[in-house]
């Protein structure tokens, strides 16, 4: 594994981030604040190639490693935790069109995404079902010409925003479980389809909400892979997603530890900077050395999908740890800034508030362990 960036890397990571910069970083909390997150802006970062890079040029990517989709990721993510999601979403769904739809339909849509042109998100969650993501109740029943949907979809970000999204239903009976499951394109201005937002404590920019599926009707031709086996094929495109998403989170961590070094040398009390003091600094110490780690750690989980080697375990690291990292920093950061890190002329509360959402969202610190533990007594059996 090499540790020096070659020097098309350093091009798209410098281009990312001074678009971050300039574009992104000064509309964060105005965003917060709207509930709305800026489809102009998205289409600008399609135009920059920065919504899933990794594609295939044939698809509308710029064929950039997985490695280097998540220093893209970092350098967006630093500057806005939630557009950094239009990024996220369309890495994960785009490589599930390209892999598991119709050649045809793939090619529609995936040079859409992106170009940031159209946003494709996920409805995966049910009520009631959560982390037992494989109980479904929203039903496909088959009908002349494809299926029909009927049922609920909750929790699901950008309910109410993206164009585009991969439903998961039954298409099998009730105790098949995950063996019942199927996976549909399904367009979210189709007859039938109503959405409600939820008033979260964070990410309001990108949303969360219920969809209702009212006898909708999908071709089937948008069906994606092969029927009654989605959780076996698509949801293995989720480890790329869980490595994008750990460093989604430390980006935000690492900001607020830059910002935070700057003030403790320039904050003086006492008479003399704070940055003097050991109780001061040693907490940021370690937060950097932990950050480090954790990044390592994602960029690691990434180097292995470029290899086509094994990741599942390494992925799921990067889901359960940094986001708690991501959070415990964040808040080391806010306490060093005292009562004016509180306050909302810093970025801190946000961050904050947007950063544990992925504690919960996107499988849960438990799921993640479960998920290391089966892989590691697998290998000893």
């Amino acid at each position: 594994m090499q540790f020096q960036l070659d020097e098309d890397q350093k091009n798209i990571v410098a281009a990312a981030r001074q678009f971050a910069t300039e574009k992104l970083a000064p509309g964060y909390q105005e965003r917060d604040q709207s509930g709305q997150f800026s489809k102009d802006l998205c289409q600008e970062m399609g135009q920059l190639g920065l919504i899933a890079p990794e594609q295939s040029e044939e698809y509308g990517g710029s064929g950039v490693t997985y490695l280097t989709s998540g220093l893209i990721m970092e350098a967006i993510a630093a500057a806005d935790f939630n557009m950094a999601y239009v990024q996220l979403l369309g890495s994960l769904n785009s490589q599930i069109l390209t892999r598991y739809a119709d050649k045809e339909i793939a090619k529609i849509w995936t040079p859409k995404i992106c170009e940031g042109k159209v946003v494709l998100g996920v409805a995966l969650t049910e009520p009631g079902g959560g982390s037992d993501a494989a109980n479904l109740q929203l039903k496909a029943k088959k009908v002349d010409g494809g299926y029909e949907l009927s049922g609920e979809k909750a929790s699901i970000s950008m309910s109410d925003q993206a164009d585009i999204m991969i439903v998961f239903a039954r298409t099998g009976e009730k105790d098949a479980r995950a063996k019942g499951v199927s996976a549909f394109l399904v367009e979210m201005n189709s007859a039938g389809i109503t959405t409600g937002r939820y008033d979260d404590l964070g990410q309001r920019c990108i949303g969360r909400g219920s969809i209702f599926f009212d006898q909708v009707f999908v071709p089937e031709q948008n069906r994606l892979g092969d029927e009654n086996r989605a959780f076996s094929q698509v949801m293995e495109g989720f480890d790329f997603s869980r490595a994008l998403i750990g460093l989604q989170c430390l980006a935000v961590a690492e900001a607020s530890l830059k910002e935070s070094w700057k003030y403790v040398q320039e904050r003086v009390a006492f008479g003399k900077p704070i940055a003097e003091n050991q109780g001061v600094v040693f907490p940021l110490a370690e937060a950097e050395t932990q950050l480090e780690a954790a990044k390592l750690l994602c960029y690691k989980a990434l180097w292995l999908k470029d290899n086509g080697l094994p990741h599942t375990s390494e992925a799921a690291m990067c889901k359960w740890w940094p986001p708690k990292l991501a959070f415990e920093i964040v808040h080391q950061c806010l306490l060093t800034h005292g009562h004016g890190g509180y306050g909302r002329d810093y970025p801190f509360e946000q961050r904050l508030r947007d950063v544990l959402g992925l504690q919960i969202g996107d499988g849960t610190a438990q799921i993640m362990k479960m998920i290391i533990a089966r892989q590691k007594l697998g290998e000893n059996q």
